[in-house]
């Protein structure tokens, strides 16, 4: 049996394509093998979010070429998309196919096994207007369904690549959606995340039909117990959203808003299309509508031209806002970009600084946000042996509103709806105690944007 190995470097959408590529050499007979091993087709999925981004995916490429020469080297995703001239001058690789067509990758396979002649099969993404079809019936280790539903974005970001790698925003046709969420509900997953480049942005490409309708639509899917989405721009929450999240009983109190700054002057130097004041009304709302909703969000730290003032108004703004957790990331040159060519960009040192303080703020937030729930009732998914505890009965997943919650119970309730009591709060995960096993959450009364008291 011939074999396959992969590598995923970048975001949740490249591991999620990663899993539809490998369904794709899963139905042609080929096994899959850990990268580290001997591989007849070693395939990498890179990421060109920042400049490191390429320069680790090129580590990754040579480090398959070493283990073996013989094998077949493909190399996919953004990196590829953007700059395949590049990838196809290192010595040992055999295709590169960008960020569309991968439904064509054995085709391309087994004519460089028959010719042994590299293919650069990598065309314009600015041209293309549909979605690539390709189906993840099953994930590999997980309890939670990733179902992408959209690729591309619109927005042309300053600090951003990405439209220039995945191309202009384009929506999963909606019946499709929706039989790949019965298929997953059938393949016993409870949960789906909704995922994409710029999810938000579903449906701007399809006539009177929008990311709202698809969620009622989501709603009416029998077995499916939570729908979360993974990310949404501030600017896509209108009153439609608002009123689905509020009346869905499966949509999980949760919602992942990029800030990406906290200060007016320099979310219009980001081109992001909203200000700090918009923000702020749409968070307040979403609060009102979903009671003790988890809000989460990606700050970029040290954008060029963000004083000492700017920073501390942000700093400010962020703590006023109470998230329950920020992802940040300092400001990073992207090649390519109109951000990398501004003037007064900042100091390194200064923007480790900045990191550190959002990161302790952000350590803060998320202890104030779960101590809210102790001695309350959450429903978790276990997904894991507790990590690094394995062997010890300890059991981790998520609660519907994101909180990690580690608990005692055994293996076979992995995968399954836990009603869990919040013994202890701390900032990465909370403890709890097991109540009961639900079978679905339409056996009780309460529903889950509820959280009960013990």
């Amino acid at each position: 049996m011939s074999t396959v190995a992969f590598y995923t470097l970048g975001c949740k959408v490249n591991f999620y394509d990663t899993e539809a590529i490998w369904q794709v050499f899963k139905d042609n007979n080929y096994e899959q093998v850990d990268f580290e091993s001997t591989a007849d087709v070693y395939l990498i999925n890179t990421c060109t979010v920042t400049n490191t981004g390429d320069k680790k995916s090129r580590q990754i490429i040579r480090r398959a070429v070493r283990r073996n020469p013989d094998a077949i080297i493909a190399v996919t995703g953004c990196y590829a998309q953007t700059s395949p001239a590049e990838i196809m001058a290192i010595e040992g690789v055999d295709l590169v196919i960008g960020t569309q067509d991968r439904d064509k990758i054995m085709t391309y396979v087994q004519q460089i096994q028959e010719e042994r002649q590299p293919v650069n099969a990598v065309r314009n993404i600015m041209k293309t207007r549909h979605f690539e079809e390709l189906d993840v019936p099953s994930f590999t280790e997980r309890t939670r369904a990733f179902l992408k539903i959209q690729e591309g974005c619109n927005n042309f970001c300053t600090f951003c690549i990405i439209p220039w790698s995945r191309g202009l925003s384009r929506s999963r046709e909606a019946h499709i959606v929706i039989e790949q969420a019965k298929q997953l509900v059938a393949s016993d997953y409870k949960e789906i995340v909704l995922t994409g480049i710029h999810t938000g942005g579903y449906g701007d490409d399809i006539e009177d039909y929008n990311l709202t309708r698809l969620l009622w639509d989501l709603d009416k899917v029998d077995g499916l117990e939570r729908i979360r989405i993974s990310s949404i721009e501030a600017s896509q929450i209108d009153d439609e959203m608002i009123e689905v999240l509020n009346k869905s009983s499966k949509m999980c109190r949760h919602l992942h808003i990029p800030l990406q700054a906290g200060e007016n002057s320099v979310l219009k130097r980001m081109r992001r299309k909203y200000t700090t004041e918009q923000f702020a009304e749409k968070v307040r709302r979403l609060k009102e509508a979903m009671p003790g909703v988890a809000i989460t969000t990606d700050i970029i730290v040290g954008f060029p031209g963000e004083t000492d003032e700017s920073f501390e108004a942000g700093y400010r703004f962020m703590e006023e806002l109470g998230f329950s957790e920020m992802h940040v990331f300092p400001y990073s040159k992207r090649t390519g970009t109109p951000a990398a060519r501004m003037v007064d960009q900042v100091d390194e040192e200064v923007k480790n600084e900045r990191v550190h303080r959002l990161i302790e703020l952000s350590e803060k937030m998320q202890l104030q946000y779960a101590r809210n729930f102790v001695g309350e009732l959450l429903d978790v998914i276990p997904e894991r042996e507790h990590k690094g505890y394995e062997g010890s009965g300890l059991i981790s997943g998520h609660s519907d509103n994101y909180i990690t919650v580690v608990f005692e119970g055994s293996e076979d309730l992995i995968g399954q709806i836990c009603r869990v009591k919040i013994t202890e709060a701390g900032v990465n995960e909370c403890k709890g105690q097991l109540v009961r096993v639900l079978q679905s959450y339409s056996d009780v009364i309460d529903t889950p944007h509820i959280a009960i008291q013990a």
